[in-house]
């Protein structure tokens, strides 16, 4: 998953008419591999809750939400 997210977040830029890949920083793609592991078990975690409780858990989806919207802040912001 990290050569993933590696590759996702690898810039090319030109320096005197050549072409130069930029690798992200290792802090930040450990960032990402954890943030999409979080999302993957919030997840989880509000499908159990609906499966056992019927009922639908706002925090949780909140939580869902603002880890969505940080990855794709995060790839947005590093892709520019």
């Amino acid at each position: 998953m990290r050569n993933a997210i590696r590759r996702a977040l690898t810039k090319t830029v030109r320096i005197k008419k050549r072409q130069a890949e930029v690798p992200p920083n290792e802090k930040l793609v450990y960032g990402m591999c954890f943030t999409i592991a979080a999302l993957i078990g919030l997840i989880i975690l509000e499908v159990a809750h609906m499966a056992f409780l019927r009922s639908w858990n706002s925090e949780i989806f909140a939580a869902i939400t603002a880890l969505i919207g940080t990855i794709t802040g995060i790839f947005i912001s590093q892709r520019t």
